[in-house]
């Protein structure tokens, strides 16, 4: 959270009506680099406000939430490697944008040797049975 725009017209008019960067710094409770940032954004545009509209965090890559969601209900039975091929970004990335768009990550499957010969065997038995 930004200084309040009166704290730093305050501090600026302190450091011009004589006072010390360091005085000034201790009086009011800041560092004396901010000061200084300060002072140099008031000489440069006469404002001492603090910056607004720059960027909160990284660029998206998959901006249209809408056509990747129709990219989705159209592909079911693509994988996130597989989308992320189609969609030139990384898995994380495509992982991302399902869990935005309320879709579950697909999960691989692939069951340890053991387990598969088991699965495969009780997939035989089962298959002379008739119900």
């Amino acid at each position: 959270m930004p200084y309040s725009t009166d704290l730093r017209q305050k501090a600026i008019e302190a450091v011009l009506e004589g006072a010390t960067l360091v005085e000034v710094s201790q009086m009011l409770n800041i560092g004396y680099r901010t000061l200084q940032r300060w002072l140099k954004q008031w000489s440069e545009t006469g404002d001492c406000a603090p910056k607004t509209g720059y960027q909160k965090g990284h660029s998206h890559k998959i901006k249209d939430l809408d056509e990747f969601r129709k990219f989705v209900e159209a592909n079911p039975s693509l994988t996130q490697k597989e989308m992320a091929a189609v969609w030139g970004v990384s898995s994380m990335t495509i992982c991302r944008a399902l869990k935005k768009i309320g879709y579950t990550r697909k999960k691989n499957f692939l069951l340890p040797r053991t387990r598969r010969a088991r699965a495969a065997s009780v997939s035989r038995e089962n298959e002379g049975c008739e119900t």
